[in-house]
């Protein structure tokens, strides 16, 4: 082409480009935007938000994604909400903290192949022991297991317990012979150095579980670029580089398309930075949830060891509750009862003694205590074989973030409609004017790069549009809050719990450890009918006979132990009502030691919640058999018939004894004390560890009265409930006199409440519950059935969101049925919402000329969808959030007052932008060639500023306790300071125009104009039925 016809084809587009400025100019604008701003409100308002009688986002939610539950949904509830996500930019980011399902399904796979496997064991042992026609004693070891001093491998320790191989354990001289061959005693336990301890876990390994590596930052990266939206605008970059440089030449050419790999790069690396961090963050918190400890005899000492500690010849005592944390062998103990559903799926329970004496990690104590000799760890375990699985499955998806990814794609879906309709006006425009002069079958490279930003802008209206991360900002909300409670000392282990809990209407609370500190002593006692203050009781003062069969009663009818620890001291190991006794014992001038060498256990009962009580038989020295009982003071009373008097003789125990005694206990508990009695009686001696303890014709030893003070502040919690709306119940099994007392300390019984018994309580009828359940502030001496059926009947009957707070072994069906959680803030979804709202309507009425660029909108999206998300998620939790009603079962997801902030601000920001682009160039008398350019820059500049409002959705002073939040000021910080150099510095690319001082407080101006105006919409009162 000659320089001629490149001059005149450059006149010709000049002229063109003034006629087609002459003809924009001519569109009644005015009245376009009135009528666009009339349909979308009425768009919104009657179709989508729930105003009036519309009804349909609020429909299309529920049915749609509201399936799923706090805990335990079924698949096809996981599943359907998936499915209903047609409009997902990226699968990989949005279902990142969701549960994994082809994962789940190899893990219940594996589960039900465990319980195959164990009946295909039991059935052809015997045949396949004889097909291998070589005894097990034959299996061969290794040099350097030999060296090391070992007599079995780790493969064939795990093969006697995962096989259940009985003969195989006796060819190795069962579990003494094994303690043996692993270097142990069955007493002291292992007994090692460092260089031991090295040397055993390189032969046996560790127990720990392999668990997916860390992801590298790159490998977010890489997720981060597989959003849909943002290849799409990577290939627009793409060919308007190539077009742009073929017409306009290096480097004008290559602005736009450079300037939009600048803002997808910017987004991806902010993007990744942001997920990376969240992924350690979960890291660290699954580190936490895992830190589980037990109690172990090494080196000759009980001690409390982590379970990763643990190694193949280590001792292990199990209690009720207890995980069993290796592979092992039964030693000693007595009712025991494993549950084994976790890795078997079986829920019936499995009796483990001398006969069946196989531990499998990961199984449950349901019942009884022992002791256990460790014999596999780590992933040579099935349950580790297992958790590697489940540890891919991922964590239940909670149904908030359930929610927020329907109105993700509600919002994609109406973003896409725009996006389409925008794309359409744009490209209509432009042909309306090429065919007013006759140049609609020229077509120029101005023409091509014209086009391709159209259809950038339309895709970035998508981008935009979809508010990935708000699912993502939830996740991070919910995580903050778990890490919260990990530094109080409360530790969540399920991620739902924590949403749940803003919704609690009532708090179901056990007694001990939740309102009191779980520090005890006995304080009172009453031996041979003698009331004493605990601290001053004097051995002279009672009985020889009667002081020896007490301390008999409180060493040997204990779940407790006195030990000497590393440092010589004497320890006393157990529960927090054990060890009070055992303390009370020994200042009596009782020796654990010699009285658990003095006699023989034939059987042990551990407490159990329902019969509230524990016991023990003794075979005694002089061949008396004699059984000790401990429990709730009513219940053990009302099983004797006879008692220890003054002289410590056991006479009958008559009317006058009875009362007394009746007497004592209720003195007491009114004194908020947890009464015990103690009792013993001499039975036949032809008894073996199955026959049950005999349940009456005791006599009466005692009574002891312990305090657990009521921890500090707990009152003012309680009150604090109160005035929020939530309703405090205490649920105990403690006596009712002692139930009232403490709730009165606490505040939780009041002059219009009722207090009940268990028995009671389970003998009424339906229709008294009905009545009954609302007024029950205490229920004393209950059952765990009743404690779970208190909670069924708050739930379902009443439609109440129950909290439950529990030890997970007694209260394990309550637990199941609760809802438990932690309160929350959603403050990130308003302004997100906000965000969306406004750049919806302003580039879809703009649609004639859009005022924001695809770089443009790239950064509102990065500022919106991550480092918003980032900042308003870590927002810590203040007083005043207790100081609102609870939400409830059926509270709205984004509430009316949400709905006004939401609203007003978008109306504020869309009528500043309006004003700006339609009377905008006269206000700043901009008429050059470069007007338009300052006049989007004002538009884009204007549009940044409503994240510190969206901190407090109805507290009117929104900068009190700012600075308390360090991420939230280092994003507004770095917000600020990224959009001066956009639009000082990188005007080329991101089609920005530096600004004047005056224009730049005009943009600061109607920035902080929002923070006013929300305290007028905060004024506004709202009401009705606005919600999702």
């Amino acid at each position: 082409m000659t320089n001629e016809a490149r001059s005149e084809q450059g006149n010709i587009g000049k002229k063109q480009g003034e006629r087609r400025k002459e003809k924009e100019e001519r569109i009644d604008s005015d009245l376009f935007w009135g009528l666009i701003l009339v349909e979308l409100i009425s768009f919104v308002f009657e179709s989508e938000s729930g105003f009036g009688e519309g009804k349909m986002m609020d429909n299309y939610l529920n049915e749609n994604f509201g399936t799923v539950k706090p805990k335990h949904s079924s698949e096809e509830a996981l599943q359907r909400w998936r499915d209903m996500c047609v409009l997902v930019k990226n699968p990989k980011r949005r279902f990142r903290f969701t549960a994994n399902i082809p994962k789940r399904n190899e893990a219940e796979a594996m589960r039900r192949s465990n319980q195959k496997l164990r009946v295909a064991v039991l059935v052809s042992k015997a045949a396949f022991q004889f097909q291998q026609g070589a005894e097990a004693s034959d299996h061969t070891i290794s040099d350097e297991i030999k060296a090391a001093g070992f007599g079995i491998s780790a493969d064939e320790a795990g093969s006697i317990v995962e096989n259940h191989d009985s003969k195989r354990l006796k060819s190795h001289g069962g579990v003494d012979g094994l303690a043996k061959k692993l270097k142990t005693s069955t007493t002291n336990g292992l007994a090692m150095d460092d260089k031991d301890l090295s040397c055993r876990q390189k032969l046996f390994g560790t127990n720990e579980f392999t668990e997916r590596e860390q992801q590298s930052f790159w490998v977010f990266v890489w997720e981060a670029l597989q959003d849909m939206t943002l290849m799409v605008l990577a290939v627009c970059a793409f060919v308007s580089l190539i077009v742009g440089i073929a017409t306009e030449g290096w480097p004008k050419g290559a602005h736009d398309g450079l300037g939009i790999v600048a803002s997808i790069l910017l987004v991806v690396f902010v993007t990744a930075t942001s997920d990376y961090r969240q992924s350690l963050q979960f890291r660290d918190l699954d580190k936490e949830k895992k830190k589980i400890s037990i109690q172990v005899t090494r080196n000759g000492y009980r001690q409390k060891l982590s379970i990763y500690e643990l190694l193949p010849g280590d001792i292990v005592h199990l209690a009720i509750g207890d995980q069993v944390p290796a592979d092992g062998l039964f030693l000693s103990g007595f009712a025991v009862s494993i549950d084994e559903s976790s890795l078997t799926g079986e829920s019936e329970p499995v009796k483990v003694n001398t006969e069946n004496p196989y531990l499998l990690s990961g199984t449950k104590v349901q019942d009884g205590s022992c002791k256990m000799l460790v014999l596999t760890v780590g992933m040579r375990t099935q349950w580790g074989k297992l958790m590697a699985t489940l540890s891919e499955g991922g964590h239940d998806e909670t149904p908030l973030q359930v929610k927020l990814n329907g109105v993700a794609t509600v919002i994609g879906k109406i973003g896409l409609c725009f996006a389409v309709v925008t794309f359409a006006v744009l490209v209509q425009k432009l042909l309306a004017v090429k065919i007013t002069e006759g140049t609609h079958w020229i077509w120029s490279g101005d023409d091509a790069l014209m086009l391709l930003e159209y259809f950038a802008i339309a895709v970035t209206i998508v981008v935009v549009a979809v508010p990935e991360g708000l699912p993502l900002a939830v996740t991070l909300s919910l995580a903050f809050a778990m890490k919260k409670m990990m530094n109080d000392k409360a530790l969540v282990r399920n991620l739902a719990a924590c949403e749940t809990m803003g919704s609690a209407t009532t708090i179901c609370s056990d007694k001990t450890g939740t309102l009191t500190t779980n520090h005890m002593t006995v304080v009172k006692s009453c031996i041979c009918m003698n009331v004493k203050d605990g601290i001053k009781q004097e051995t002279s003062e009672i009985p020889d006979g009667a002081l020896k069969i007490l301390l008999q009663s409180i060493f040997t009818n204990t779940g407790g132990e006195v030990v000497i620890n590393q440092q010589g001291k004497r320890e006393i190991l157990g529960t927090p009502t054990e060890t009070a006794i055992l303390e009370f014992g020994l200042s009596l001038g009782g020796d654990f030691q010699s009285e658990r060498q003095a006699s023989k256990v034939l059987r042990v009962e551990p407490f159990n919640s329902t019969k509230k009580r524990m016991g023990v038989v003794l075979e005694l020295p002089e061949g008396v058999v004699r059984a000790h009982c401990k429990g709730a003071s009513e219940i053990i009373l009302a099983a004797c018939d006879k008692m220890i008097n003054a002289n410590g003789e056991v006479v009958p125990l008559d009317q006058a004894s009875i009362k007394h005694l009746k007497s004592t206990i209720e003195s007491f508990a009114d004194e908020a004390l947890r009464t015990l009695c103690l009792a013993y009686i001499d039975i036949k001696s032809d008894v073996s560890a199955e026959t049950p303890i005999p349940a009456s014709g005791y006599t009466c030893i005692g009574i002891v009265g312990i305090k657990d003070p009521v921890r500090p502040g707990v009152k003012e919690s309680v009150a604090l409930c109160r005035s929020a709306g939530i309703t405090v119940r205490m649920v105990t099994g403690d006596n009712i006199n002692t139930a009232k007392a403490i709730a009165r300390e606490c505040g939780i019984l009041t002059d219009d409440g009722i207090a009940i018994e268990g028995p009671d309580f389970r003998e009424k009828s339906l229709e008294e519950l009905l009545v009954l359940i609302p007024r029950i502030q205490v229920m004393a001496r209950s059952s765990p059935l009743d404690k779970h059926t208190l909670v069924k009947h708050l739930r379902t009957t009443f439609g109440e969101v129950v909290a439950v707070t529990g030890d997970g072994t007694n209260d394990a069906p309550a637990l199941h049925e609760a809802d438990i959680g932690l309160a929350m803030g959603i403050a990130g979804t308003e302004f997100q919402l906000t965000v969306n709202i406004v750049a919806l309507i302003v580039n879809f009425t703009s649609a004639w000329s859009a005022p924001l660029t695809a770089v443009q909108l790239l950064w509102v999206n990065m500022i919106m969808d991550t480092l918003g998300a980032l900042a308003l998620a870590t927002e810590p939790p203040n007083e005043e959030l207790m100081k609102r009603a609870p939400v409830g079962r059926k509270g709205n997801f984004i509430t009316n007052v949400m709905w006004r902030n939401i609203f007003g601000q978008a109306v504020y920001q869309f009528a500043v932008i309006w004003l700006l682009q339609s009377k905008g160039k006269s206000f700043f008398g901009l008429d050059g060639d470069d007007s338009d350019l300052i006049l989007n820059t004002l538009i884009f500049n204007s549009f940044l500023f409503n994240e510190v409002n969206s901190r407090e959705m109805e507290k009117e002073d929104v900068l009190d306790g700012i600075l308390e939040n360090k991420v939230f000021v280092s994003v507004i910080a770095a917000t600020v300071i990224f959009q001066v150099i956009i639009i000082e510095y990188l005007g080329t690319f991101a089609n920005t125009s530096p600004l004047t001082t005056t224009q730049w407080l005009f943009s600061i101006f109607t920035g902080f104009l929002s923070m006013p105006i929300a305290v007028f919409l905060k004024k506004i009162p709202v009401g009705g039925n606005m919600k999702i």
